[in-house]
């Protein structure tokens, strides 16, 4: 950057602390509801000594990930049966086995912390077409096993409004389907394609169950579910525990913002790095209503366990060199190209304006925004965490409006250490 060319920035007025009250309640032990539950689902019978079964693991950072993985061998092994793991993540990691085995470590899984080991490969069997077109695949480890267990979460997904979105269905197509199975369902339409594609797979591949969960708004499990290794369980599983998830993603707040100030964005928290449906699906598009209309937002990092994967990027106006020096552009754009619809845009990889630090990323994107003497904005620290946010003094009257919006700090500055990143 050159420091003799100073960018035109504007001062961020003094933010105020608040907390929103959002639904708490959850599951106190998930681990040993799951293990219980499937006892009770007759696993038993389903898991001979010795049979050697693969646990699906997804890359998003799910509540209650490690110990309902925990609770899932623990069943396993109790009927004699041998766990494994296995990364159901699509094209992430750089679409390779290496990157996907770490991605689980940085969220935390080991054979150490769950009890079984993780077996990674992209290598597939193919299971044939499906009605719409799309070949489905099959992870070479879960079809060489003597059983599968489906775990996923059932959560409203960015770039759906259907009655189907994030579930077993979809870690069935894309998931167990690794990259070559995650781009034949996109460029086949994504959601036809989760409609289709398991009649192929569940008729072939040695599904014992499914275990689907929905988390609340702190990302605590708030259900927990084992299902029939049936399409139209998977199917019925995923439309009604949907229903269950969409009161529980929370959503900003405010409807008009000069400045959405985000801390981290990633793979962890949405498949388009700021989940759509609190940012407005107008920032992928272009088309329709500014549902939030929020002028500017500025993303300042990665998420570690994204391993360099910054698909969402593209949805901010500004970013940091931190940011920068987080992000792999051959593990964004696998990922993106992999995730290709007839129809849709690259729009989610390019990046935008990389400022030095956090506060010139800041200052600049308020000064870009034009707002009035008393500009509207809320910084968040990502948009799967919306029960915490800081908020210009121009919002505070609004947000007392809210019963469940306390002001638990009144209006000061950031705070910046000596690099200029926020504190």
């Amino acid at each position: 950057m050159n420091p003799h060319m100073p960018f035109p920035q504007r001062l961020l007025p003094p933010m105020a602390r608040i907390r929103r009250a959002l639904p708490t309640e959850h599951v106190a032990d998930a681990g040993r509801e799951v293990y219980q539950q499937l006892v009770d689902f007759g696993l038993r019978g389903k898991v001979r000594p010795g049979a050697r079964i693969a646990i699906t693991a997804g890359s998003r950072g799910m509540g209650g990930f490690l110990d309902l993985l925990r609770g899932i061998v623990a069943a396993v092994k109790q009927f004699g049966g041998e766990p494994f793991l296995i990364p159901a993540m699509g094209s992430h990691g750089g679409a390779t086995a290496e990157g996907q085995t770490e991605i689980l470590r940085r969220l935390g899984v080991t054979e150490e912390s769950v009890g079984a080991p993780v077996r990674a490969t992209m290598e597939t069997f193919t299971l044939g077409p499906a009605k719409n077109g799309a070949v489905a695949h099959l992870d070479r480890l879960a079809a060489e096993a003597d059983g599968i267990v489906v775990f996923g979460r059932t959560k409203t997904h960015p770039e759906s409004a259907d009655k189907l979105a994030s579930g077993l269905l979809k870690m069935t197509v894309v998931g167990l389907g690794k990259q070559k199975g995650a781009q034949q369902a996109h460029s086949h339409g994504l959601w036809e394609s989760v409609r289709e594609v398991p009649k192929i797979t569940m008729r072939q591949a040695k599904i014992l169950c499914g275990v689907a969960m929905v988390e609340n708004p702190y990302r605590q499990p708030a259900v927990v579910e084992v299902v029939r290794p049936e399409y139209q369980a998977f199917l019925k599983s995923d439309e009604r525990l949907l229903e269950i998830a969409r009161p529980l993603v929370p959503k900003l707040p405010f409807d008009k913002l000069d400045l959405l100030i985000v801390d981290e964005i990633g793979k962890t928290i949405s498949g388009t790095g700021m989940d759509l449906n609190v940012i407005g699906r107008f920032r992928a598009t272009c088309k329709g209503k500014r549902e939030p209309d929020i002028k500017r937002i500025v993303a300042l990092s990665l998420t570690k366990p994204s391993l360099g994967n910054g698909l969402g990027i593209g949805l901010a106006d500004f970013t940091t060199r931190r940011f920068m020096a987080e992000y792999d552009a051959g593990a964004t754009y696998v990922n993106l190209l992999t995730a290709t619809e007839p129809g849709n845009t690259t729009s989610e990889a390019p990046l935008p304006l990389a400022l030095e630090n956090d506060r010139e990323a800041m200052e600049v994107a308020l000064y870009s925004a034009l707002a009035n003497d008393s500009p509207s904005i809320c910084r968040i620290h990502n948009t799967a965490r919306l029960d915490e946010m800081w908020i210009s003094e121009s919002l505070v009257e609004e947000a007392r409006k809210e019963k469940e919006i306390a002001v638990e700090q009144a209006a000061e500055e950031f705070a910046y250490d000596a690099a200029g990143n926020l504190v």
